[in-house]
């Protein structure tokens, strides 16, 4: 494949694919400013190692900002870092530069970006709509003295999925077409009424829930078991 690329766009993707470890973060933020912070590492990043002469303004406020340095010590090194950055009269410039060497390559890399804090962002609004109903059903567990039963585990991680799937907006029919299996009058409190020999997972209407639960997991860098167990 790399025969194929110019020199530029291999340079780009080896800048690129020397950041995947910072754009790896976006998988453990909580919020969207959280997630920014990542997006902009990934711009210094990249402006760095493609060797962009907008950097050097941006890394030259950064080195000679105290507040940078103390923060290392506090251990918040890397959002102060980012926040002088941002304040740099160079940062404008640094991301107009990064942009425009990812179009004349070819890259999407807005578009890249967006993939993952949208894909994170919709799971972080899943996991913490579903959260109180995992809480309680994991207090039933308990209750119960089943929490190592992996038969009862597996109904309760069951409803929980379904709890996730109201979350996610593009799930939406397949959630109403699930409720009318389990013989749901309120889609939104699946304990009310709740009738286990019609939770079955081996159902058609339930694969696509599953999936789709999984598949949002994937997109906000998680797993169903991760979250379940956090």
């Amino acid at each position: 494949m790399t025969e194929s690329m110019t020199p530029d766009q291999i340079e780009f993707t080896n800048a690129f694919n020397r950041q995947r470890v910072t754009l790896a973060g976006f998988a453990q933020c909580a919020n969207k400013e959280e997630l920014h912070k990542v997006r902009d590492g990934l711009y210094i990043g990249l402006a760095s190692d493609l060797r962009l002469p907008e950097y050097d303004t941006v890394a030259t406020d950064v080195i000679v900002d105290e507040r940078v340095a103390d923060s290392v010590v506090t251990g918040s090194g890397y959002g102060q870092m980012i926040e002088t950055a941002r304040e740099s009269a160079g940062w404008k410039d640094l991301v107009d530069a990064v942009d425009k060497k990812a179009e004349a390559v070819g890259s999407d890399l807005q578009g890249i970006w967006m993939g993952l804090e949208n894909g994170r962002l919709e799971w972080l609004n899943a996991i913490n709509g579903a959260h109180t109903i995992k809480v309680l059903l994991k207090e039933g567990l308990e209750k119960d003295g089943a929490t190592n039963s992996p038969g009862d585990v597996s109904d309760a991680k069951m409803i929980w999925i379904y709890g996730l799937c109201l979350n996610i907006p593009k799930l939406k029919p397949f959630v109403e077409a699930w409720c009318k299996v389990v013989e749901l009058d309120d889609m939104t409190r699946p304990l009310v009424g709740y009738k286990a020999d019609l939770w079955d997972a081996r159902k058609d209407e339930w694969r696509a829930l599953d999936i789709g639960a999984q598949v949002a997991a994937e997109r906000g860098g998680s797993s169903i078991d991760q979250a379940w167990n956090a």
